[in-house]
């Protein structure tokens, strides 16, 4: 499959990555939900493959961007999510033409973007990665309805760092989360391109 969602879920909640400023991933980790200075009113990127938020984040290095959080949120409120959505990129075989992709950019709440996903040593991989953008009323649903816990993960994005930086790639590995392919419904999946 070239497009595909994988992973960390359960029948209720799935995870999703975050990386934020101690001025943001602290107070949210404290309260259990995004609070101030969090803001409602920007897009919001959430991420489900822990190796791809590696490579965005440079393994918790880039300013900015110090802390990963792993935030569970409902499967029910990420669904929506992907329904509500608009592709961040006109794709021909989805989009009738660029001005109707356009107009549904823009009227949508969120969008996906397909990145190629990333190894254990951060190199793309031949396939892609999901990434879902939450703006408009989804970045408010996001923070106040759909999360269920956040962890910060970021001691165990150092220490898998730590182990490749050593040359223990078998280590390192070992302590990855286990993500599986998400079962998307057949509607969202060729809405969204996945396959």
């Amino acid at each position: 499959m070239k497009r595909q969602i994988r992973a960390v879920f359960d029948e209720r909640t799935i995870t999703v990555y975050q990386a934020y400023s101690p001025a943001i991933a602290v107070p949210a980790v404290a309260a259990g939900r995004f609070v101030p200075p969090f803001k409602r009113e920007r897009m919001t990127w959430i991420k489900p493959s822990f190796l791809w938020m590696m490579y965005r984040c440079g393994w918790a290095t880039k300013p900015g961007q110090e802390h990963v959080l792993a935030v569970t949120i409902t499967r029910a409120g990420f669904e929506w999510a992907l329904e509500q959505a608009s592709l961040s990129h006109y794709v021909r075989d989805l989009h009738p033409d660029r001005a109707t992709w356009q107009r549904e950019l823009k009227r949508a709440p969120t969008r996906v973007q397909w990145d190629p996903e990333r190894d254990l040593r951060l190199r793309e991989l031949p396939y892609r990665s999901l990434q879902v953008g939450l703006g408009g009323v989804a970045a408010p649903r996001y923070a106040d309805e759909w999360v269920t816990g956040i962890a910060d993960v970021t001691p165990l994005a150092r220490e898998i760092r730590a182990r490749l930086d050593a040359g223990d790639d078998d280590a390192a590995g070992a302590l990855l989360p286990v993500e599986r392919p998400y079962p998307l419904p057949a509607p969202i999946a060729a809405h969204l391109g996945a396959g």
